[in-house]
């Protein structure tokens, strides 16, 4: 269901743009059926192929590594290469020229990037091939500026197409857009000293745009959200696991069954953080990772540390970010029972706002807490990992990524008193 919203939004926007082509812009308007014809054919393709055929299939949840670099194409030497956005591929983009071909009152289209030529459709494809160099100076302007630009004539500064016989003589630019990043362009050719409609062109590029934007959108949240999950698996691994090993040697000898049992406990621990998949897990999973943690850390700290649990069982189904908890309560040892000589208190307190669909985590210690400038380092992650456990900044930017502005993750500390961490976060 995530993908539906973008869906929904592209084909309106589609369907707004066709409207506008063939009966506002068109002279004279095309007829209804027509219209509809070229609207339902362009519909389809779009939904048939989602996620789509204008930038390129959406990768399977399950795959959710970086791919490879691709291997070297023709005329991939210019100093972005390798920067082409993911739903440029040679399959979208020659699907894409093809397509807007005989919407665009031209006698041919390309699609390039900053560099080269990605796709041709119409006369002059001998030529202007894939991979082949970009020759309008127009387009530079156009690249460097993001506005619009058409030219005539086939002198250098117009089409500048060095071929002899080059049907091409007039032609109109627009750029290609993700975000604020021009990436490439859309062209469109007449045979003509008559160039198409500046405006027409603009409006398909725009389009394009949108899928593209949409789609890297999404790529760069799964990667980075992957990326900042992996990285959180790596740092539990050398930091908890060498105290833990020492706290069960020592207890070899002296109490060899309890020692067995803290090694099953880390066994369980373990095996939830590397191989939990995706980046929700239920409130009760979650839960018990975070009970097994704590009792790990209970036989190191023995009575000088104490946690209490106030869970609202209305929470036990709810959907969490994976790994989110315990790093919260780990920060909360970290600093409360770890620099404190006396007993501190953990508290793990979590709640539903059935009216607001919020869901309410308070982690609260009444340990040593920080000092102003140590409190910004360690949620900055500035302070060294070794001295801030996980990192009160990996937990920002995953909320971040997944949440966008539609959460609260809020951090008090006043020193000799202790630290609250507050999480609301919205009910999937």
């Amino acid at each position: 269901m995530r993908g539906t919203g973008p869906l929904l939004a592209a084909t309106t926007g589609l369907w707004a743009v066709i409207v506008l082509v063939s009966q506002v812009l068109a002279e004279p308007p095309l007829s209804p059926v027509v219209t509809i014809l070229v609207g339902v054919l362009i519909t389809n393709v779009l939904i048939v192929g989602y996620g789509s055929t204008l930038r390129g299939p959406r990768q399977s949840r399950r795959a959710r590594r970086p791919r490879p670099p691709r291997p070297p194409r023709p005329g991939d030497d210019g100093p972005d290469a390798q920067a082409r956005p993911e739903g440029l591929t040679d399959e979208v983009v020659d699907q894409a020229v093809a397509l807007l071909l005989p919407l665009l009152d031209g006698d041919a289209v390309s699609i390039t990037d900053r560099h080269r030529m990605l796709a041709f459709a119409g006369p002059g494809h001998d030529h202007h091939a894939r991979g082949s160099p970009l020759y309008a100076r127009t387009r530079d302007s156009v690249l460097r500026t993001g506005r619009t630009g058409v030219v005539w004539g086939r002198g250098e500064d117009l089409i500048g197409c060095p071929q002899p016989g080059c049907p091409l003589r007039s032609a109109a630019i627009a750029a290609l857009r993700i975000g604020d990043e021009i990436i490439g362009s859309v062209t469109v050719y007449r045979t003509t000293d008559d160039p198409p409609r500046a405006e027409l062109v603009e409006a398909a590029a725009g389009i394009l745009s949108l899928h593209l934007e949409v789609g890297e959108l999404e790529s760069r949240q799964r990667l980075a959200t992957d990326a900042e999950l992996d990285a959180l698996r790596a740092q539990i691994n050398p930091h908890f696991l060498f105290n833990t090993l020492n706290t069960i040697a020592s207890r070899i000898r002296t109490d060899p069954e309890d020692a067995r049992q803290l090694l099953v406990r880390l066994a369980d621990f373990f095996r939830y953080a590397i191989r939990q998949r995706g980046q929700f897990a239920d409130f009760s999973q979650e839960y018990a990772f975070v009970r097994t943690y704590v009792t790990l850390e209970q036989a190191r700290f023995g009575d000088r540390l104490n946690v209490e649990y106030d869970i609202d069982p209305a929470v036990l189904s709810v959907d969490v970010p994976v790994l989110m908890i315990q790093p919260l309560v780990e920060n909360a040892i970290k600093h409360g029972a770890s620099d404190n000589v006396g007993r501190t208190t953990v508290r793990l307190r979590a709640r539903v706002d059935p009216l607001a669909r919020m869901l309410d985590v308070t982690v609260r210690d009444d340990g040593v807490g920080m000092d102003e400038p140590t409190l910004v380092a360690v949620a900055t992650g500035e302070r060294p990992q070794e001295a801030s456990g996980v990192g009160l900044t990996n937990i920002r930017q995953r909320l971040a990524l997944l949440f966008g502005a539609h959460h609260e993750f809020d951090v008090r500390s006043t020193e000799g008193e202790g630290t609250t961490v507050h999480l609301r976060l919205p009910m999937r």
